[in-house]
C-alpha cells in the first residue's frame, strides 16, 4: 500500500492520552521532553496534531483560548513543531493555517523564534513586542526586601484571579485555578491588606521557570522571584518583557544569564490586552 502523502494526512484534536506521543516529538526536535508543560497544555488548551502512518506524530501544537468559553476573546498559540524527516515540507504551514481558521475572528497571540518568524507573517502576524529569556542560579541580595511576600492561601484565590483578569485583560479562570496543583510554589505580594502581585514557579526539566510574574512595580517583581528563588536549588528561568529594562538588569547582576529572544506577535490586534507594565513573565511562552 502507498504511503499516503502529507497533505491528505487528516488534522486532529490532541487529548490526554497523546501526551506521550507529544513528548516524543519535543524530542525528536531536540527541545526536552517537557512531559508537565504538555500535560498542563492538553488539559488547559486544546491540541491539534496529525498522526504519522508509521507511528507518533508529524506535526503538534496547541491553543489556549481565554475569556467566555462560547466567545473566547483571546487565543495563544504554542508548542508548534513538525517532526525532522518531515520539516521544510509545508507540514508546519498547513497545521496553522487549519487552526488560525478554526479561530475565526478571535484575537492571537505566540512567541515567535526567529527562525519561526517567517512562517508567523507569512499568516498575518505582526510583531508587538519582545520578551527575553534569562536562566541561571539566582544569587540573593544582602539586604531583605522592602516588599513583603507570603506563600499564596486557598482564601487568596479570588484576589489572585481578579488581579489577574484585569492586569491580562481578559478571564484566566481555567488557567490560574490549576495552578497550585501544577507549580511547585504560589506566593503573593500584600500591601496594606491587599494583594499587589502574584507569582508561580513550577519545575521544566533541571529548571525551575518563574511564570506567571505579575506585580504593582518593578520592587515587587523582584520581591517575588527573590521569595521564590530562596525555596530552590535548581536554575531560574523565566521570559521577562524587555520593556521591563530594570528587571531584566536586576536579574542578571542576581546571576540569570540572557539565553535567547522571543518575538510576541498578534493576530487580529495590535497590542495585547491588559496592563503591560504590572505583566513582568508569562506563564509559559506556549500559553502566553
Amino acid at each position: 500500500m502507498p504511503t499516503p502523502s502529507l497533505a491528505s494526512l487528516p488534522i486532529r484534536r490532541l487529548t490526554f492520552r497523546d501526551l506521550a506521543a507529544c513528548a516524543d516529538l519535543s524530542e525528536n526536535r531536540g527541545w526536552p521532553r517537557e512531559e508537565q508543560k504538555w500535560s498542563f497544555l492538553l488539559t488547559a488548551g486544546t491540541g491539534y496534531g496529525i498522526d504519522d502512518p508509521e507511528g507518533g506524530l508529524v506535526s503538534a501544537c496547541v491553543v489556549t483560548r481565554y475569556g467566555p468559553l462560547e466567545r473566547p476573546t483571546l487565543a495563544a498559540l504554542g508548542m508548534v513543531l513538525v517532526a525532522d524527516r518531515h520539516a521544510r515540507r509545508g507540514v508546519g504551514r498547513r497545521l496553522m493555517r487549519h487552526v488560525v481558521s478554526e479561530l475565526g475572528t478571535t484575537p492571537l497571540t505566540l512567541h515567535a523564534t526567529p527562525n519561526g518568524m517567517p512562517l508567523y507573517e507569512e499568516l498575518d502576524f505582526k510583531v508587538a513586542g519582545r520578551a527575553e529569556m534569562v536562566r541561571g542560579h539566582f544569587t540573593p541580595e544582602d539586604r531583605e526586601p522592602e516588599v513583603a511576600t507570603r506563600p499564596a492561601t486557598a482564601e487568596d484565590l479570588g484576589a489572585i484571579l481578579r488581579l489577574d483578569e484585569e492586569v491580562f485583560g481578559t478571564d484566566r479562570t481555567h488557567i490560574i485555578t490549576r495552578l497550585p496543583a501544577f507549580a511547585d510554589q504560589l506566593r503573593v505580594a500584600v500591601a496594606d491588606g491587599r494583594l499587589t502581585g502574584y507569582a508561580a514557579i513550577w519545575p521544566n526539566m533541571q529548571t525551575h521557570v518563574v511564570g506567571p510574574l505579575i506585580a504593582r512595580d518593578t520592587g515587587t517583581a523582584k520581591a517575588l522571584i527573590a521569595s521564590l528563588a530562596a525555596h530552590t536549588d535548581r536554575p531560574l528561568r523565566t521570559d521577562i518583557d524587555v520593556r521591563h529594562e530594570e528587571l531584566l538588569v536586576w536579574a542578571k547582576e542576581r546571576g540569570l544569564e540572557s539565553v535567547a529572544f522571543n518575538a510576541v506577535m498578534t493576530h487580529g490586534i495590535t497590542e495585547l490586552p491588559g496592563d503591560w507594565q504590572r505583566r513582568f513573565a508569562p506563564l509559559t511562552v506556549a500559553a502566553g
